[in-house]
């Protein structure tokens, strides 16, 4: 601040943003409080059409109107992202009819989208979308006629999903008179590793996306940012994993020292239950970054596993919303740890579409280092571990990984069991159920409750895995039964709500 606009005044309180200043009692002035700052992700149905995308960006007004500056972060459009999959699979397959169909199809969708939402014939905003849709045909050429489809490729391919949505919210917003600029997630800041399909955020990225959107902010502008994706050092696009929209969202909040972070969604929050499987499942009001995480790892569709991490170190709260009825609280996740007397359990989750994956045999007798291969190999293949089982007799070792992973995971193992009296034994058909919340720790009897529910369904265990946090037990069952034997442990912990009118 210029000194002639400086007013001596007490020293008074900092927020938790600002560094403490030292200085002489004379020379102190308080320092003109922030606008609050929220960064809204938006979910694939809450921008698959332009009705649901003009009501996305209503709810940025929503909080422009009351001086909270907003940052954008947003998904493909609904089911953008499986057809870009489809079709780059038809190009390395060979069938480049078909994918010039899909993006035919996909090109016409997004064209409409921005036409409804008042885009003239030739304005920016148009010609933009044609230049991408070229740009993803020339793509998907190229690895038609290679016949070959890397992680690289696949990575830019599917890109184009959350590409091409960031000017339809853009458009929205100036509709409705919010100045906006959208950008990539590269063009955000966002720098990642090269697993690609995967992607970690570097150390860096936190820096270079507050520079990036800093600016913007203070010029009046409302960031869009297309989430699910960044760029390596060297500048290819990469993707941070399904639903790493969220993941995008949260690593701008942490950049910006937001005051919270919401993810809007079609749902009122994170439920007890899959509503799905469970029709009397309920809304969690609040939990933990560790409640959050365990339940997204094991099935809930709600965040992306690693989205809370971000937050974690400054305590920014994460809300999840519903688009539907904006006034509600929806699921506030902190770093406190809020129990209701006598609930040991908060929520019930499962994965479908599990392997077990069982290494045996005398080679594995005694032989630390057979099991440290194991993890070595899989963790070069980024091969995620649902659950790990070790008998006592350390005869065998059981991996739990997702069914479209299971081959890739076999042949992976063939290099450090070569030579050795093991035998590698497959088991489909499996779903992983979890039951998570703080208040199990410490609580004597919640797995007998777990097991007895089990039981009670007739219902066979192939695994166990308690972690030390105790925040979750989850065990390996037959897929078939899982929608059972959710309901019934649903059921069995108190937290069916009332029927649904």
């Amino acid at each position: 601040m210029p000194s002639a606009l400086r007013q001596p005044a007490p020293a008074a309180p900092h927020t938790r943003y600002h560094d403490r200043m030292t200085a002489r009692p004379d020379d102190v002035h308080t320092p003109q409080p922030q606008p609050r700052l929220l960064v809204m992700k938006f979910g694939g149905t809450l921008m698959g059409s332009s009705a649901a995308i003009r009501h996305s960006a209503s709810l940025v007004q929503r909080s422009t109107d009351r001086g909270t500056r907003v940052v954008v972060v947003v998904s493909a459009m609904t089911g953008v992202t499986n057809q870009l999959l489809r079709l780059a699979d038809a190009a390395e397959a060979g069938d480049i009819a078909f994918a010039n169909d899909e993006i035919a199809i996909m090109r016409n969708r997004h064209f409409t989208a921005a036409q409804e939402l008042g885009a003239a014939p030739d304005s920016e905003t148009v010609r933009d979308i044609r230049e991408m849709h070229e740009t993803l045909r020339q793509a998907v050429y190229g690895v038609y006629l290679l016949r070959e489809l890397t992680p690289r490729s696949r990575d830019l391919i599917v890109s184009f999903g959350e590409r091409l949505s960031a000017p339809l919210m853009t458009l929205a917003l100036a509709q409705i008179g919010l100045r906006s600029h959208g950008l990539t997630g590269g063009q955000a800041g966002i720098l990642t590793d090269s697993h690609f399909g995967n992607a970690k955020p570097l150390p860096s990225t936190y820096v270079r996306v507050k520079d990036r959107l800093e600016g913007l902010l203070g010029a009046g502008l409302t960031p869009v940012v297309a989430g699910f994706m960044g760029e390596t050092e060297k500048g290819a696009i990469s993707t941070l994993g399904r639903g790493g929209t969220d993941f995008s969202a949260t690593i701008v909040g942490a950049a910006l020292h937001a005051d919270e972070v919401w993810a809007w969604k079609d749902v009122d929050g994170v439920m007890t239950a899959d509503p799905r499987a469970v029709p009397l499942a309920q809304n969690i009001s609040h939990l933990s970054y560790g409640e959050v995480m365990e339940l997204a790892y094991f099935g809930a569709k709600v965040l992306h596993p690693l989205a809370v991490t971000p937050l974690q170190e400054h305590g920014i709260p994460l809300r999840i919303k519903s688009a539907a009825d904006p006034d509600f609280a929806g699921t506030l996740v902190t770093a406190d740890t809020v129990t209701d007397d006598g609930q040991s359990v908060k929520a019930v989750t499962a994965i479908k579409g599990v392997s077990i994956i069982t290494v045996s045999g005398a080679g594995i007798l005694g032989v630390p280092e057979v099991v440290a291969d194991l993890f070595q190999t899989l963790a070069r293949e980024n091969i995620t571990l649902l659950m790990v089982s070790q008998s006592s007799s350390m005869s065998n070792v059981s991996l739990a990984v997702q069914s479209a992973s299971a081959e890739r995971t076999v042949a992976a193992l063939r290099t450090p069991l070569a030579g050795r009296s093991l035998e590698v034994e497959i088991q489909e058909g499996v779903a992983v159920l979890a039951i998570v919340g703080a208040g199990m720790r410490g609580t004597k009897g919640v797995a007998a409750r777990l097991f007895g529910a089990l039981a009670t369904e007739d219902i066979n265990i192939l695994m166990i895995s308690q972690g030390s946090s105790e925040l979750n037990i989850s065990v390996a069952i037959e897929e078939k039964d899982v929608d059972a034997a959710t309901r019934e442990v649903h059921a069995n912990f108190g937290l069916n709500g009332p029927p649904k009118a």
